[in-house]
């Protein structure tokens, strides 16, 4: 007998047994509520992964180490947990029903208890991996055990493609669920809370389709695990929140999840603090000194300064800088993020502080990647910029990474204006020397002139900028000395002694490295920044 044909004969044979096994809806076979609940499980399954490895990048930074490690350790965990379930030699329905509930009270813990723990660094990482290992055992319990109830219906060959369809479906669902509605409007906290009662209600579906077969036993701990969420759901803003307090060190004031990152502000006297995923953006006790550094002398070293451009600058705080010129007809700034770029333009501190540039009428933002936004066909953006200011995070991540690439210089050089300048934030020369040397050999392989520069910013420590133009260094440097004189910019750092200093550089810091320019096929530059004394 062929494989389908004793596939169809188990159907069959089973038909009666199909009607006897009815969920308490009266309408669903115990067969249809294994495909369902399957289908959830799945969703359930591939959400909560990636929710454990952004709680880990998010509490222990790393992104890429922290996903990785986390992914891998789940899915070894399902391999043991997988193995576990050739020990349950009878009342898989019930034991099914008992996986979910313990599945359900951690997941929807998950967060709260990681946040309750991150005050103490030191066991952090040791619960996190823990917790990813007992969750993926249990979610790895999940199809092996489903597969031998199943067993009862339908042959070896439909058992498992209609299981396993059930499950990849699911996780399909549940990937771009977490990507374009999990993460961005619930928050993690919500989010794995939400993730615990699906699966409470996938044991709730599956304990009442196989009631006749289920043991008091495992309705008296579906009926506990109910229980618990109605007293585990008012403590999820307060203990997140609490834990958020605990790891900085003045009063949080603002703080959002977004789709692509955390927003956290902070305030101390009168000072205020940004954090995007718990990294410093800026203080406002200093901030003056960088922005000051990164704008004034690109916007120095050109003639004109009709159209410029700002990759990142969310904040505003570039593009206050940028204003201060009179010639300055258009600028354009590019921010990914809408709720930093709204945050910026609204919040009456953020406003107070960048003095309300993102409102100017010269002012367009653009929330777009980049990256992506530099390439667009000239048709579609101005024909050129005289001045790029690339105001972006440090190169923490690949996807960062590729913003201070070869690649990335030289189509920012091609949408320049012929006497324009490029010039990006490019880290600490001091605590991070790889990268920074490696941002100016890589604006030299992008075929343009690199002036490297830096500056003591108090809350950052020594700090520099690169600028990519068609002028060499000393010739630029005059350039920008020439103009300062006649501008006559009102800063509050900057004045022409301070700008003469920012070219100096020690011999210990210009000190020969072996250096290799950072391009997108050949990346180089998250290993330099990874290799920093600030990371030891």
């Amino acid at each position: 007998m062929s494989i389908d044909a004793k596939d169809q004969g188990n159907s069959e044979d089973n038909t009666v047994l199909f009607k006897k096994l009815r969920s308490a809806t009266g309408f669903i076979t115990a067969r249809r509520a294994i495909q369902l609940c399957t289908f959830f499980t799945g969703l359930s399954g591939i959400v909560t992964e990636y929710a454990l490895s952004t709680i880990a990048s998010y509490l222990l930074g790393d992104t890429i180490f922290q996903w990785a490690l986390t992914i891998s350790l789940f899915l070894f965990a399902m391999g043991l947990g997988s193995r576990l379930t050739r020990y349950i030699k009878s009342n898989e329905a019930a034991w099914f029903v008992l996986v979910e509930c313990v599945l359900s009270v951690a997941t929807a813990l998950a967060v709260p208890v990681s946040y309750g723990i991150a005050p103490w660094p030191e066991r952090l990482p040791w619960f996190l991996y823990g917790w990813t290992v007992g969750i993926g055992t249990l979610i790895g319990m999940e199809i092996p055990l489903v597969i031998r109830i199943n067993s009862l219906y339908e042959g070896l060959s439909l058992n498992l493609s209609n299981i396993l369809e059930k499950d990849y479906w699911g996780a399909l669902l549940g990937g771009l669920f977490f990507a374009f509605l999990g993460l961005p409007y619930l928050g993690m906290a919500y989010l794995c809370f939400l993730l615990g009662l699906l699966n409470f209600l996938v044991a709730a579906l599956f304990a009442l389709s196989f009631r006749s077969s289920m043991p008091a036993k495992a309705f008296a701990v579906l009926i506990a695990t109910g229980l618990l969420f109605p007293l585990i759901y008012p403590f999820l803003k307060g203990i997140t929140f609490w834990s958020e307090q605990k790891r900085y060190r003045d009063q949080i004031i603002y703080m959002e999840q977004t789709p692509y990152q955390k927003i956290v502000m902070t305030r101390w006297q009168n000072y205020i603090w940004l954090y995007l995923n718990g990294h410093l953006q800026f203080s406002s006790y200093d901030e003056y000194r960088y922005h000051e550094c990164l704008v004034h002398p690109a916007m120095n070293l050109v003639k004109k300064r009709d159209a410029v451009l700002i990759l990142g600058g969310g904040d505003g705080l570039a593009a206050r800088e940028v204003l201060k010129y009179r010639d300055v007809k258009i600028v354009t700034l590019v921010d990914i993020d809408p709720s930093m770029t709204k945050l910026s333009r609204e919040h009456p501190l953020m406003v107070d502080l960048n003095d309300a540039s993102l409102k100017d009428k010269r002012v367009r933002i653009i929330n777009a990647d980049a990256g992506r936004f530099v390439q667009m066909p000239p048709d579609q953006t101005p024909a050129g910029w005289d001045v790029i200011i690339i105001d972006l995070p440090d190169p923490r991540t690949p996807n960062l990474e590729r913003l201070y690439s070869l690649e990335f210089y030289e189509i920012c050089k091609r949408r320049l204006n012929p006497e324009g300048a490029i010039v990006t934030q490019a880290t600490s020369p001091l605590f991070s020397p790889k990268a920074f040397w490696c941002v100016v050999r890589t604006m030299e392989a992008a075929g343009l002139y690199p002036l490297p520069y830096h500056a003591y910013i108090p809350t950052f420590g020594d700090w520099g900028w690169v600028i990519g133009s068609r002028w060499p260094a000393d010739r630029a440097i005059k350039k920008i000395l020439g103009s300062w004189e006649r501008n006559s910019i009102e800063t509050k750092f900057l004045d022409s002694s301070v700008l003469s200093t920012l070219f100096i550089f020690s011999p210990a810091d210009r000190k020969k490295l072996e250096i290799r320019p950072h391009s997108i096929f050949h990346p180089v530059l998250y290993r330099y920044y990874s290799d920093s004394k600030w990371l030891d």
